[in-house]
């Protein structure tokens, strides 16, 4: 891959990273319940039809200084008894109001670091879901792990609990850059961990993820890393660029006194993953993800049906409107974002009265649900054919010329400095430019004219 200095000098602005359409520092305060309960009762009759299920699990034994999700450190046991109690409550109140015919198609566990706490919980929550719901025929049942933490005798317990696709932090190889960051390197070696995640089913899917850009590492350090995790044959690898929002997370700044590689040098770590991925038998889905071209994420790339949530990428197949049960948890609707209260304690309490604990919302109208359709189709997909997309959403084709015309000066830019390509017919995002993906994406989008909104850099 070669990246040229102009156009990374042009291009590597602030925009949003498109896990969600508006982005969610567009949710609005003061979302009410029964906005929340009319989203949800609504949400039976759009598509998708499946339900995926988001858990979001705060606590963590360490909390590293890289971290921007919403995590808290380890409570008692008797703490955690009662928060798991009021996730089982919020799907009870949840599921009420949902159709007992639909289909969940994924579950999800999210954090802070799910696996922190007894795999025991884990089995509860996941028993009660799916005693409450059928599945279609092979759900994605999927968890975040620190690898720190995982032991035989938990991965067993994970075995027991259904799960069937881990998702592995490592960050990075180097114990030197793990200390800085506050973090473990993996209990059991990660080729042999990947191993027991799949003893029991081969099928079981493995991602191993990774940031660049952390202190400490350099171009040829990463390099190494990548390599390592190229011979590990993990089905999924993700190279997450580190995002410094130390407004965010005030923990941040110490990585930053210490030293963080310099914008140069994180572009070219990207250069060299991306590089080693590639002709390692790995395609690439979306901006940094990458998956074996065996592995259903690059065929549904392939057949052009790749989707994304704010779990991640996932097919068609599994594909499902999204609720978030715990606390910061987002729900994704096809019409409706709404997340829960960052607070525990507020959370528990508001759950204990039987209500939910929504703090933010946004409700989509006609338009900005074209938008996030264009967008999605982009982010996942790579390119946009105007007459094949407007059919696949249902919209007269001229009436789709609202949406394209006003992005025609900026698509005109990115075609002239070779990103895309571009004719009557759409546009292709050119895979050597796929650092500036969100770029492109970026074209179609009104809100972000005149927004006070921040965002982190591409790279």
């Amino acid at each position: 891959m070669i990246i040229s200095q102009t156009l990374l000098e042009k291009y590597n602005k602030p925009v949003p990273r498109y896990t969600s359409y508006p982005p969610a520092n567009f949710f609005k305060d003061n979302f009410s319940e029964k906005e929340y309960e009319m989203a949800i009762i609504n949400s039976n009759n759009q598509k998708p039809n499946n339900i995926s299920i988001y858990i979001h699990i705060p606590f963590c034994k360490k909390i590293c200084h890289y971290c921007g999700c919403n995590n808290s450190n380890m409570r008692k046991s008797s703490e955690i008894r009662t928060y798991v109690d009021a996730i089982i409550n919020e799907m009870k109140l949840c599921f009420s109001k949902l159709d007992k015919n639909r289909k969940i198609s994924q579950i999800h566990y999210g954090g802070g670091t799910p696996n922190a706490i007894e795999v025991d919980y884990l089995k509860e929550i996941n028993n009660f879901i799916l005693s409450s719901f059928n599945t279609i025929e092979n759900p994605e049942i999927a968890i975040e792990c620190n690898p720190s933490l995982l032991n035989e005798k938990y991965i067993e317990g994970l075995m027991e609990a259904k799960f069937n696709r881990f998702s592995i932090g490592i960050q990075d190889f180097r114990p030197d850059v793990l200390k800085i960051i506050n973090r473990d390197a993996s209990y059991i070696p990660v080729k042999e961990l990947i191993s027991l995640l799949k003893y029991t089913n081969p099928k079981h899917s493995v991602n191993l993820d990774f940031i660049y850009g952390l202190p400490l590492q350099s171009i040829d350090s990463f390099a190494k890393t990548i390599e390592k995790a190229v011979d590990t044959k993990a089905d999924r690898i993700v190279t997450f660029s580190y995002a410094h929002v130390p407004w965010v997370n005030k923990a941040q700044k110490i990585l930053e006194k210490i030293g963080l590689p310099s914008e140069q040098d994180k572009i070219n770590m990207f250069k060299s993953a991306h590089d080693i991925l590639t002709s390692n038998n790995y395609d690439t889905i979306g901006l940094d993800h990458y998956a074996l071209k065996t592995d259903s994420l690059s065929i549904a790339q392939k057949e052009k049906q790749l989707h994304r949530n704010f779990q991640g990428y996932c097919t068609r197949d599994t594909t499902g409107q999204v609720y978030a049960f715990g606390v910061s948890g987002i729900t994704q609707l096809e019409s409706a974002f709404i997340q829960n209260t960052k607070d525990i304690d507020e959370y528990i309490a508001t759950i204990n009265k039987k209500t939910f604990a929504c703090s933010k919302g946004y409700i989509l109208n006609n338009n900005e649900t074209i938008i996030r359709n264009i967008i999605d189709q982009i982010m996942c997909n790579r390119f946009l054919n105007y007459s094949e997309f407007a059919e696949l959403i249902n919209i007269d084709r001229n009436l789709l010329d609202n949406f394209i015309s006003p992005a025609i000066p900026q698509l005109r830019e990115l075609a002239k400095d070779g990103i895309i390509e571009m004719n009557d017919k759409g546009i292709k995002v050119y895979d050597e430019h796929l650092l500036f993906i969100r770029n492109v994406a970026a074209s179609f989008d009104p809100l972000l004219i005149n927004t006070n909104k921040t965002f982190s850099k591409p790279v």
